[in-house]
């Protein structure tokens, strides 16, 4: 499960990249010893940012930082890695929502989950992960009902919604949850004053996740006849576009006025990193509709869309439709196999759940140079906004 925040090593740069690895391999040990072996699947890229925004307040001493065994995942090699309270509550808030997302799917009927045995199991880890979830929130003094609340309130939303709904009254369910999880990390870092505009940022983090799902999932929804709020509400893409671009202003907003002992990877991952994932989800939209998606390009035969021509292209048969998306078991099967050989680094991949190609996080990071290995060269990083020492 990566998640919206997909960084790549070469903009991050040595230093950051350290940092983030501690606080991945944090996550997943902190699943591991709270739910078993078989948690780890739950690690994600955005439940991390919650590690990281408790270290970015209290320190990486205060914060706590362990040596960590050798790791098939890290090529069998050592580390250092974040644990204490904020890995804990992480961990808490990756579980709950994991387990609300494998109850979706198994309502759903995805794939295996449509049979009753494996939907019969299914049920039982999201139970164990509740279960897991709720004890590792009460260690950390957070309540995990805040986040169980919003999630049983979304079916309603969603069920109410229609044409000309607000598009922000559907994704307020997953605001109210993301922003007491980032309020919390400021009680944990002991910067009480630091609730308030980490709570604002992650109503908008929250916000940002629920539009960036529907941006991307749209057209296959669209196709399973599965509901999309943004088809449901009757939101245009511009729309979900300049919504999305204030929600990226207002967390550096927020960012700014919080106080941080080292913000550094904090400000990458949700100011720099964040933006590109509305690019990525929005430039994957502007390919799709580009030259050529409505019909074939003037005075060429062979464009996509032009009529059967004898003896061209037009008489090759159709590509075959795609592959039918794996469920949740063996799409988490499959993840641990690729990310054991790293196949999600560098290159292409199937997607492990949705079977659809995707850019490794080596191979999508553009122009490595294009001002983020954040500011590792001295460059006037955002007005130079506190990411750098120059």
């Amino acid at each position: 499960m990566f998640g919206m925040v997909r960084p790549c090593t070469h903009r991050l740069g040595e230093r950051l990249t350290a940092q983030w690895m501690a606080h991945l391999c944090g996550l997943c040990l902190a699943l591991r010893g709270q739910a078993g072996q078989f948690a780890r699947v739950v690690t994600n890229y955005d439940g991390l940012v919650i590690s990281v925004l408790t270290e970015a307040q209290a320190g990486a001493e205060r914060a706590g930082r362990r040596r960590a065994g050798p790791c098939a995942l890290r090529g069998m090699r050592r580390a250092s890695v974040a644990e204490g309270d904020g890995a804990r509550l992480a961990a808490a808030v990756s579980l709950i929502l994991a387990s609300a997302k494998t109850r979706d799917h198994v309502t759903d009927q995805d794939g295996l989950l449509a049979h009753r045995p494996v939907a019969a199991a299914a049920r039982r880890i999201a139970g164990v992960w509740d279960k897991e979830g709720a004890r590792a929130g009460a260690g950390v003094g957070f309540d995990t009902a805040l986040l169980v609340g919003a999630v049983e309130r979304q079916p309603g939303v969603e069920a109410l919604a229609g044409p000309g709904t607000p598009l922000l009254a559907v994704t307020e369910p997953t605001e109210t949850a993301t922003a007491a999880a980032f309020a919390h990390t400021a009680h944990l870092a002991g910067i009480p004053g630091n609730a308030a505009p980490l709570a604002e940022a992650g109503r908008l983090f929250g916000r940002l996740a629920h539009l960036l799902d529907a941006v991307e999932d749209q057209e296959k929804d669209a196709a399973s006849g599965a509901w999309n709020p943004l088809t449901a509400t009757g939101t245009p893409r511009a729309e979900a576009r300049r919504l999305a671009a204030d929600a990226l202003h207002g967390i550096r907003l927020a960012l700014d006025e919080a106080e941080f002992t080292d913000g550094r990877l904090a400000h990458v991952l949700l100011v720099h990193e964040l933006g590109r994932s509305v690019e990525r989800a929005f430039g994957e939209e502007r390919h799709r509709h580009g030259a050529g998606a409505y019909g074939p390009a003037p005075g060429n035969p062979y464009a996509p869309g032009a009529p059967p021509h004898p003896g061209g292209p037009g008489d090759l048969p159709p590509p075959p439709p795609p592959r039918e998306p794996r469920g949740l078991i063996p799409g988490c099967l499959v993840f641990v196999g690729m990310a054991c050989t790293c196949q999600m680094c560098c290159g292409t991949y199937e997607g492990p759940w949705s079977r659809r190609r995707r850019d490794g996080m080596c191979k999508s990071c553009g122009d490595c140079c294009e001002c983020c290995s954040c500011c590792s060269d001295g460059c006037q990083c955002c007005e130079c906004c506190g990411c750098c020492d120059c």
